[in-house]
């Protein structure tokens, strides 16, 4: 599959939901703490009912900030479009705004797995975490999910409104259930799009 650059921009953003600023510090010549930049979030549409927003990224355990250099390798790999949902080695900083749930089968949730760890932490709305054992928990402003290798899928509750949460993902080592080592994966019907930003990871 050849997959196309994401385009990020401002512009991007679908949701009504509050525009986001990102600040990133650094230090003078002094070594005292200074603002290295601020701009606004720049969304990728994943569909009309879904935008992503990378904040951040690494693409080592320990990144080297000196000179900088984390800041250029990050805008190294934004620049490549090569991006998926994880950095294997490194971590991601994502924003996600899920758009209100509809009946179209098309729109269904997306169950998948990636090879991390991930933090994931409802801003706004409530957001239905789903598990391919058919557990789920419903998630309210300040609940934090704490995703370990497993399948699961997010649903916003809301027929109305616009969600939104943040995720931090960690490469992670593929975790072994009964003797089997558990793959990443996607089930189902995927949009060429969202299938882009999976391509890193399956």
């Amino acid at each position: 599959m050849s997959a196309s650059k994401p385009e990020y921009s401002e512009s991007n953003q679908q949701s009504p939901l509050p525009a986001v600023q990102r600040h990133i510090t650094g230090h003078n010549q002094h070594g005292q703490a200074i603002f290295h930049s601020s701009q606004p979030g720049a969304w990728a549409s994943l569909g009309p009912s879904m935008a992503f927003n990378v904040v951040y990224s690494t693409t080592v355990p320990k990144p080297a900030m000196t000179k900088d250099t984390d800041i250029s390798t990050h805008e190294s790999v934004m620049e490549t479009g090569k991006l998926g949902l994880v950095s294997p080695n490194g971590s991601v900083c994502r924003m996600v705004d899920f758009g209100p749930s509809t009946e179209d089968a098309h729109a269904k949730p997306i169950m998948h797995r990636t090879q991390s760890l991930d933090y994931g932490i409802v801003l706004e709305g409530e957001v239905e975490c789903l598990l391919d054992s058919g557990e789920v928990r419903v998630m309210k402003r300040g609940d934090i999910a704490v995703q370990r290798g497993t399948m699961h899928a997010w649903r916003n509750t809301s027929s109305t409104e616009w969600a939104r949460m943040i995720f931090v993902l960690l490469g992670a080592e593929k975790v072994t259930v009964g003797g089997k080592e558990l793959e990443a994966d996607v089930e189902g019907e995927v949009p060429d799009v969202v299938k882009q930003q999976l391509a890193g990871d399956l």
